[in-house]
């Protein structure tokens, strides 16, 4: 049971940072791809009815995380407390300047609004990759299962390392690079004129940074934990991850040359999963890493709840994944198509 739960949990991190992901991107690049007030107004109006819904996903993901692999959360959370006030600080200030721009009005508010709405957008991917870079380098646990580590120490990763590092601040730079061109893509798919035109040349400018940063945390993260090829040498299957991932980085500038929209976002999905379902499978059986003592890392079987408790909430998990995964295709249906500012909605005009 515990690899089942591993392998949702992953599943459903997966699913937040494609969805999530392209309105965070989209935030990170309002102020270059919109340049008058109609124009961010109208990137807004692009994410405001499904960024909220997004969210759902990383509540319900900590909800499972929680249930499944109790362990595992008291650990992380207690070790991480202060970049998790930061990442919660940030939400807020994310969720409040698009909530505000259009209620609060003047001269000034729209412009501040949007670039707190910028700003902390592109510290959300950075501290969302730099806190995947911990896992992948491992954390001091010690034999009980706790740790705690500073923001920052010397900047190395390993010996007495901090939350940021030079590795870890790496894997943030891969994360806003991709979802900034993940962001550009949505914003294409769902405008059109001068802003479509701008988010194509963004994208296909940055999609160059993806590519080259892609290539040397590969080979950063192999050469820092060369145990992560243990995975793909006992179950060669999983190289089907890595490949998905390389196809959907090529795939998205192949259809970026044709200005073909849709299937460019696409492509950034496979691209987005491919990487992620390659760093799960490769942990795998360890959740959270040790840098200390490999023994003292967390597994799955050690980290997971008991099995009894695991199967019967595996009813109810499917119960609210299925009313889950239907709101969301409804939202996406129902707000399918280009956006306008024709209709009240967020990004309207005070």
């Amino acid at each position: 049971m515990g690899t089942v739960w591993y392998c949702l949990v992953a599943w459903m991190l997966t699913v937040y940072v494609v969805l999530d992901g392209f309105d965070f991107g989209a935030g990170i690049v309002h102020l270059w791809v919109a340049r008058s007030d109609a124009e961010r107004r109208l990137v807004l109006r692009s994410i405001g009815p499904v960024w909220d819904g997004n969210e759902v996903w990383l509540v319900a993901a900590g909800g499972t995380l929680y249930f499944a692999f109790p362990l595992l959360y008291a650990s992380s959370f207690s070790g991480f407390y202060l970049p998790l006030m930061m990442v919660l600080w940030l939400l807020i200030l994310r969720g409040v300047s698009v909530e505000f721009r259009s209620h609060v009005g003047g001269p000034i508010w729209p412009d501040f609004w949007d670039v707190v709405f910028s700003f902390s957008s592109l510290l959300l991917a950075v501290f969302y990759g730099a806190a995947l870079g911990n896992v992948v380098r491992g954390v001091p646990l010690d034999a009980n299962g706790r740790f705690f580590e500073p923001l920052w120490t010397n900047f190395l990763p390993h010996g007495d390392t901090g939350i940021l590092d030079w590795y870890t601040v790496l894997v943030g730079l891969v994360a806003l690079a991709a979802l900034a061109v993940h962001g550009c893509l949505w914003v294409a798919l769902k405008t059109d004129g001068p802003i479509r035109e701008r988010a194509h040349k963004l994208a296909a400018r940055a999609w160059w940074g993806v590519a080259i940063l892609t290539g040397v945390i590969t080979a950063a993260s192999f050469r820092l934990r060369p145990q992560l090829w243990d995975s793909f040498h006992a179950r060669s299957w999983g190289f089907i991850f890595p490949v998905a991932a390389l196809a959907g980085l090529f795939a998205v500038r192949w259809f970026l040359r044709r200005e073909a929209d849709s299937g460019a976002f696409l492509a950034s999905c496979v691209y987005l999963v491919g990487m992620l379902t390659s760093v799960a499978f490769s942990l795998f059986p360890y959740m959270l890493p040790a840098s200390t003592n490999p023994n003292f890392g967390l597994t799955v079987q050690s980290a997971k709840a008991q099995d009894h408790g695991l199967r019967i909430g595996l009813v109810w998990w499917t119960i609210g994944m299925a009313l889950a995964v239907t709101y969301t295709v409804h939202l996406y249906r129902r707000f399918a198509g280009k956006t306008t500012l024709e209709e009240e909605g967020y990004g309207h005009g005070s």
